[in-house]
């Protein structure tokens, strides 16, 4: 396929999942165009390039879109075939998509949890991500990764995008949130060395919003979280809500959909459709494919 064709991403400054695909682009050094989404008002492209999710990232090669981060990169490997991201071996392949699996659907929500609450349920968020990061820190140990600079080898691969593209929000929740600490060089140094690794590489330092914007805009979103737990006395574990007039946040997401009331919420990465209810819609935050949403 000819490599110079026309290639554009339609993302979101702050979604992880747009970061990964972006990251994996300037490793492979293919020109692509970016077009920014804005999420509370979808373009009509996007809806057009993504009619069953309407969400971001959309790579569009040739015209023709491709959705959902983790195949987009696996796309662009089979493409681009120059500066390969999965591995040769077969098993290797699958050991790669199952660790990336963990990672969305283990890792993110549990570091999202810590954010998003406060007190005790916090602590036990807390040491679910230990936990978590024990499990990878034992794998790069003992287990198929150990002595690897990255999961990927000498090179980044797919697992260290989709794991570094989100772990740069565990340094930005712990200068968030006073007195947590979420990766420890002492409990988990393995881990800890990979990330220092991943985060100096030239690619990822352009491809990762500036610190003090993810900071400004962490400490906005998690006061709102905060507050609007508190207004409502509600565990911050589970689902707040509030009066359909109000700000309520969908806390806690899985299985891509929640219930509040008799209304039903299909969501995904950065945005919420919403059945049966008309009004304004913004997302917040994702991390590691977990989605904390805010609904007018």
């Amino acid at each position: 396929m000819d490599q110079t064709s026309s290639l554009k991403l339609f993302g979101s400054w702050a979604s992880s999942y747009t970061h990964r695909v972006q990251l994996a682009l300037k490793l492979k050094a293919i020109q692509f165009e970016y077009i920014e989404e804005d999420l509370s008002n979808k373009s009509a492209s996007l809806l057009q390039y993504n009619p069953i999710y309407k969400k971001v990232p959309v790579l569009v090669h040739n015209d023709r879109p491709i959705a959902e981060s983790v195949i987009i990169l696996q796309y662009l490997d089979e493409v681009w075939t120059d500066s390969q991201i999965m591995p040769a071996d077969p098993f290797e392949r699958a050991v790669v998509r199952f660790w990336c699996h963990f990672a969305d659907d283990k890792l993110g929500p549990a570091v999202g949890a810590v954010f998003a609450t406060s007190g005790e349920v916090q602590k036990a968020s807390v040491d679910q991500v230990h936990e978590n990061l024990g499990l990878i820190e034992r794998e790069l140990r003992e287990g198929f990764f150990k002595g690897r600079k990255f999961f990927g080898g000498d090179s980044i691969g797919l697992l260290d995008i989709v794991l570094g593209c989100g772990s740069y929000w565990l340094a930005v929740f712990e200068e968030v949130m006073t007195g947590v600490k979420l990766v420890d060089a002492d409990s988990f140094p393995l881990f800890h060395t990979w990330l220092r690794e991943f985060e100096s590489r030239d690619e990822v330092k352009e491809t990762i919003p500036a610190v003090d914007k993810l900071l400004d805009y962490a400490r906005a979103v998690r006061q709102m979280l905060l507050g609007l737990n508190q207004s409502n006395n509600v565990d911050s574990a589970d689902t707040a809500a509030a009066d359909t007039t109000n700000v309520v946040a969908a806390t806690v997401v899985t299985n891509n959909d929640i219930t509040w009331g008799v209304k039903k919420y299909w969501v995904s990465p950065f945005w919420v459709e919403m059945e049966g209810m008309g009004g304004y819609y913004m997302s917040v935050l994702t991390i590691y494919g977990h989605v904390w949403v805010l609904v007018c």
